[in-house]
């Protein structure tokens, strides 16, 4: 995908999100670090397509990843920022990349520690496929389907400096990051 492709998706994702919610119990959560890039898009397009402020937070996960241990000794822990209620709320939960569903599920335990939403609903730009455990989105920007020998590369201008994502070929040896 080229920055126009996701740009697109973005938009696509924004409008089913308007289509299905509520706009006053609608509230954006973007996980560390590329989907908190994606959630602020997202708020940003709703806010511009019916001038509605949903509510934002970022999450950081680390810490109810089920890998943390095959990770790092002393893992980088971001600041998980909700300064909302989520109790009540319509929470889109956002990411770049969904694969095996662990970062998926890590994230449901974390926003749950915050309170009892309405609805959480998944919102991500690419599904590449090979869950290990029963999540799906419910807002799609591309299905890309790859074999476990490949992976996705998403590369965001907040953090690369150019919109764009890549199929890549694993290099032998490499450890699975588990996108």
């Amino acid at each position: 995908m080229d920055e126009k492709e996701i740009k697109r998706a973005i938009k696509r994702i924004s409008c089913e999100i308007l289509e299905r919610n509520s706009r006053s119990k609608l509230a954006v959560i973007g996980i560390y670090n590329r989907g908190a890039y994606l959630a602020r898009r997202i708020a940003k397009e709703i806010k511009d397509k019916n001038g509605t402020n949903v509510k934002i937070g970022f999450l950081d996960i680390t810490l109810y990843r089920d890998d943390l241990s095959d990770i790092s000794p002393q893992p980088i822990i971001k600041k998980t920022d909700i300064n909302f209620d989520v109790a009540g709320k319509r929470i889109i939960l956002v990411d770049d990349v969904l694969f095996s569903g662990r970062t998926v599920r890590a994230a449901l335990d974390a926003i749950i520690d915050f309170g009892r939403p309405e609805k959480i609903e998944l919102a991500i730009l690419i599904d590449r496929g090979h869950r290990e455990l029963p999540i799906r989105p419910d807002y799609v920007g591309k299905n890309i389907p790859t074999s476990l020998s490949e992976t996705i590369e998403v590369k965001l201008k907040e953090v690369d400096g150019v919109d764009e994502v890549k199929l890549c070929r694993k290099s032998v040896g490499k450890k699975d990051s588990r996108q």
